[in-house]
This record gives structure tokens, C-alpha cells and sequence, in this order.
């Protein structure tokens, strides 16, 4: 099995960006969780992280026929891209939807997804390890 875990605008800045809200660990902290998981579970795991809506579009794209499921941090875009939305749509991969932060106790607009629209589930508000969550969904294990 090989997932594509996909990080949006400002994901980057882990550890820096609201560490009341989001945590300390590092991005680079969080893509160590992810393999170290991954690894463990023997999946194959691919990163990517942009601050650009149509990145995110081609890396979605490029994963058709290459990647078995997606795991979604859309960051911002969550709330305003029917475009990354039509490029889940478009490729049919599985899909989870992961947010740090509790998406449906913050502010009124965090609760609208469009991406959600593309997604067999959501993990919001489990810290990182809503990432390994959504990895362990797509491979069958809950």
C-alpha cells in the first residue's frame, strides 16, 4: 500500500505557528512520526507540503494510479477550494481528511470543508497523531 500524506499552507510552520492551538512538534517532527508509523505498519509513505493551491492540485493529481490512499491537511484551503476538492474528485483515490486543531470549536468559518466533500472521513482535533489515525483507516485497520 502506498499513501500520500499531503500538507497545506502553513503546515510548514509547525512548532512556531500558534503552538497554543497547534503544538510544538516541528513539521519536521511530524514527517518523522509519519515514516517512523508507516514504516512500522509497512506502507509506503509519501510527504508533500505546499503553500500553493494548484501544487496541492498537481501532487493530487500525480497521485493517480501511483498512490492507494490520500491523507489530506488542506490547511486554509479546507474552507475554500472547491479546486482541490474537483482534484479529489477527479483521481477516485481514498481519501481522509486531517485537521490538528478541533476544526468544529473554532471560529464559524473553520467549520465549512469543501474537501471533506471528497473524503470517506474526518480527523479533526487529535493532534498529529490524527495523521497515523487516518493512515491506519486507509490500510484497513479500523
Amino acid at each position: 500500500m502506498n499513501i500520500l500524506v499531503i500538507n497545506g499552507p502553513n503546515l510548514n510552520m509547525l512548532g512556531i505557528r500558534e503552538p497554543g492551538i497547534y503544538g510544538r512538534e516541528t513539521y519536521a517532527d511530524l514527517c518523522r512520526k509519519i515514516r517512523e508509523h508507516a514504516e512500522k505498519k509497512e506502507i509506503g509513505v509519501t510527504l508533500y507540503q505546499s503553500n500553493h493551491e494548484g501544487d496541492l492540485v498537481d501532487a493530487i493529481q500525480q497521485a493517480y494510479g501511483k498512490a492507494d490512499g490520500i491523507v489530506i491537511n488542506p490547511g486554509a484551503y479546507t474552507h475554500t477550494s472547491v479546486a482541490i476538492l474537483d482534484a479529489l474528485k477527479a483521481v477516485s483515490i481514498r481519501a481522509v481528511e486531517v485537521h490538528i486543531s478541533d476544526v468544529d470549536a473554532r471560529e464559524e468559518f473553520r467549520k465549512i470543508s469543501y474537501v471533506r466533500l471528497a473524503c470517506e472521513k474526518t480527523i479533526s482535533g487529535h493532534g498529529t497523531d490524527g495523521y497515523l489515525e487516518a493512515i491506519d483507516y486507509l490500510a484497513g485497520g479500523n
